[in-house]
């Protein structure tokens, strides 16, 4: 029998094939310390600290998104599926000769968060549209934040029952323990013999279950289906991956990743 994780009741199948040692380039996204750079990472939090949080209020915040951005297809299916895209606004930039006023407004929140700030303007970002200033540009804050969020009703445009929990407290370690996965060993450039086994305890993780980590959809499957869909055609990277293949297939179908698809891919 395959090892499975059911809600509720985590194996650390996950975490135990994240801790595995590999050797290799970092992973993307990582930028070498510098003693004269300015900051580019910006980890301010939405609810978090009495100090310097910033509170949740419906329409306060807006997000930037990268057309064709993996992070950015990830924060807009999060969007729809807790049913926050009309409290929160949305900018998808495709590149400054097309969106040059989507640009010029993204650099004023980074100038307003850092004085004379000249580094890379970075998406997604969570920005505070009451003061001007970029909340976040770390990608798991976000979709942490935006997962928390799906229990105040008045962010969201459904109030109705079914909106998932996409991070609930007892299967977060194993959500991030797969993101961590997914990163090292499910991507186009991942050495293929360690593709190929992380494929394969996924595809047995999915032989008995409807989703990833059990029956309920989380943010492990928002990161899972948008890992592999990066991979290439469905046909082909997944071809001999019978019930990966259908779970993407299944849930490319799913109005939320659909909606999140036409926004950013």
């Amino acid at each position: 029998m395959p090892e499975t994780v059911s809600r509720g009741s985590s194996t650390g199948t996950f975490a135990t094939a994240a801790r595995t040692a590999v050797t290799g380039a970092p992973a993307c996204g990582t930028v070498a310390p510098s003693a004269t750079a300015r900051p580019h990472r910006f980890r301010g939090r939405i609810g978090v600290g009495l100090a310097g949080g910033f509170y949740p209020a419906p329409h306060r915040y807006q997000l930037y998104l990268s057309e064709g951005c993996q992070r950015s297809l990830r924060v807009s299916i999060t969007l729809a599926l807790l049913g926050l895209e009309g409290s929160t606004a949305t900018t998808v930039l495709t590149c400054p000769a097309e969106t040059p006023d989507a640009f010029a407004s993204l650099r004023r929140a980074y100038e307003a968060t850092w004085h004379h700030y000249d580094g890379p303007l970075t998406a997604p970002a969570l920005c505070d549209r009451w003061s001007g200033r970029v909340v976040s540009n770390h990608t798991p804050d976000i979709l942490r934040d935006l997962a928390d969020l799906a229990d105040l009703a008045d962010l969201r445009d459904d109030e109705g029952p079914g909106l998932p929990a996409l991070r609930p407290p007892d299967l977060a370690a194993e959500i991030d323990a797969l993101r961590e996965l997914l990163t090292r060993d499910v991507t186009p450039d991942s050495p293929p013999p360690a593709r190929a086994a992380t494929l394969t305890l996924l595809d047995h993780q999915l032989a008995s279950s409807p989703h990833v980590l059990g029956e309920a959809i989380t943010a492990a499957d928002v990161d899972l289906w948008v890992a592999l869909t990066r991979l290439g055609p469905a046909d082909d990277a997944l071809s001999a991956y019978l019930h990966l293949d259908r779970y993407v297939r299944r849930l490319g179908r799913h109005p939320a990743f659909l909606a999140g698809v036409r926004m950013c891919a």
